[in-house]
């Protein structure tokens, strides 16, 4: 089918990472977009063109997700550092650093008030912090091997995650039990989400497959198979009505979901695409993949008039028709395959005249110290309370970040960096310089001023994280134990009565 102005098109591409690109994510007020790749660095990019864009350096491993939160005015990342990292998003790029698992640390997630953010990890749990007080809150162990993802209900009072046990579970955020469980056994989901009016939910899908659930019947709603290659991530458009997919076949597909069928196929990527997802307001989406390349692209036909399409839709409710996202009861699952009606767009035989332009690119560097105020904070996050240090590794210290600008050496600026280990410290750095720097950072303690090296502290903290672990599976087989206990005692009972019953018949 040919193209028409209705369909989506590439506008610009963004290069900047040196590995491949895991996530993306728009501001919330749609002038940014922040990046995440292997290569451990996150990137800020202005939409504007040839505005500078910002490299983020604090995290030691491969980034795997992020997210603006609802305000814009933090940044969360995780990261296989086994650290979740709060970022303000700016120029300076201030930083505080959280040792939130024992094991590499696989998705982010704010809710949408702004208050919480859930942590997802390969050490099979599920962790909610309060973003307010800078605080842990609670963990979800109900995963039996790694969790890959975990996302809020638009209302917050649900979290869905997937996990490589090939299940997927949704958790009430007040109970913190586990109140829903859907199982795929041919392969596990990759990445889950929430459509906006929380009503259903989709599941990225090893096995090719992109899944729509609904959680109000329980039931599959609809199931595409339109991928040859594993899918890595799913995005609502805000509207509903669509789910963009992005898969490691190297496109991406874009559904119909009150159509119930796949209305685009694009094509820009040359490898993989591992991250994909629209800007708040639908007119833009962005796509990453393995050739480290960031794809933004304008939606187009989300400028369409929905609202015949809307009152058709409502009045499939009777029985004989399949189920769509409208329908109130659906009774089966409703399978879709691709059809070959649909549209491909491949920019490079389709557009030419792109931004191609790089801009230039600022590099923020970050050094760690533990301290017990949190100085990076805005107003609107602040605790009004300092943060105690304490035994329990739960409610230690957050660890912030200080930071320093250089900017590359093509826009003629150069600020000279302090860092906290003195090893790394800038030579050519005049002394002016490094003590103003000090004083600035007056309340951190020196490598040299540590009463204790920070090797041996760095230790300590990881048993501390370990002993956690090991509470944690002392308590659930305690709670095991105490079931078991309780089933053996009613089988008891049961066999004294089933005893007593047949002596008086005898």
């Amino acid at each position: 089918m040919a193209s028409s102005p209705e369909d989506p098109v590439l506008e610009r591409y963004f290069k900047g990472h040196k590995a491949a690109i895991t996530s993306v994510d728009f501001s919330p007020n749609g002038k940014q977009l922040a990046t995440g790749s292997w290569d451990t660095f996150l990137m800020l990019w202005s939409l504007r063109p040839q505005a500078r864009a910002f490299r983020y350096v604090g995290h030691k491993d491969v980034v795997t997700s992020l997210q603006f939160s609802p305000l814009g005015n933090l940044l969360a990342s995780a990261s296989r550092d086994r650290t979740i990292r709060l970022w303000i998003p700016d120029k300076r790029g201030k930083s505080s650093e959280f040792k939130a698992h024992t094991a590499p640390v696989r998705s982010v997630d704010f809710s949408a008030d702004g208050q919480f953010l859930a942590t997802a990890s390969e050490d099979k749990s599920i962790k909610v912090w309060n973003m307010y007080r800078q605080r842990f809150l609670y963990s979800l162990y109900r995963h039996t091997h790694w969790v890959r993802c975990a996302k809020f209900s638009p209302d917050g009072r649900l979290i869905v995650s997937c996990s490589e046990d090939k299940t997927i579970k949704i958790w009430d955020t007040t109970s913190k039990q586990c109140v829903n469980n859907f199982s795929d056994f041919v392969g596990f989901a990759n990445f889950v989400a929430f459509n906006p009016n929380g009503t259903c939910i989709a599941s990225a899908g090893s096995d090719h497959t992109v899944k729509i659930w609904d959680i109000r019947v329980n039931k599959l709603l609809q199931h595409y198979q339109v991928h040859s290659g594993g899918v890595n991530c799913v995005s609502f458009h805000p509207s509903g009505n669509y789910l963009i997919t992005a898969s490691s076949d190297g496109t991406l597909k874009i559904l119909d979901l009150l159509e119930g069928r796949l209305i685009y196929t694009l094509q820009g990527h040359t490898g993989p695409v591992f991250t994909v997802s629209f800007s708040k307001g639908g007119e833009l989406f962005t796509s990453g993949g393995a050739d480290a390349q960031v794809l933004l692209w304008r939606t187009n036909f989300d400028e369409l008039n929905y609202k015949d399409v809307s009152k058709r839709n409502l009045k499939r409710l009777h029985f004989d028709s399949p189920p769509h996202l409208l329908d109130i009861y659906p009774r089966t699952p409703h399978p879709h395959e691709g059809r070959t009606e649909t549209v491909e767009i491949n920019p490079k035989l389709d557009v030419i005249d792109l931004q191609t332009s790089t801009p230039p690119v600022v590099d923020i560097l970050s050094f760690d110290s533990t301290t017990d105020e949190q100085p990076f904070l805005p107003k609107s996050v602040r605790s009004r309370e300092r943060i105690l240090p304490v035994l329990w590794p739960c409610d230690k210290p957050i660890r912030t970040t200080e930071t320093t600008v250089r900017t590359l050496p093509d826009t003629g600026e150069e600020i000279c960096g302090y860092f906290l280990n003195p090893s790394l410290m800038a030579s050519e750095c005049p002394p002016t310089v490094l003590k103003k720097k000090t004083e600035d950072i007056s309340d951190l303690p020196s490598e040299s001023q540590r009463s204790i090296p920070l090797a041996v502290t760095d230790a300590l903290e990881h048993i501390m994280e370990q002993l956690n672990v090991l509470t944690q599976t002392v308590s659930i087989l305690e709670q095991r134990l105490t079931l078991t206990e309780d089933k053996l005692k009613d089988c008891l009972e049961n066999q004294q009565k089933l005893f007593s019953a047949i002596q008086q018949k005898i």
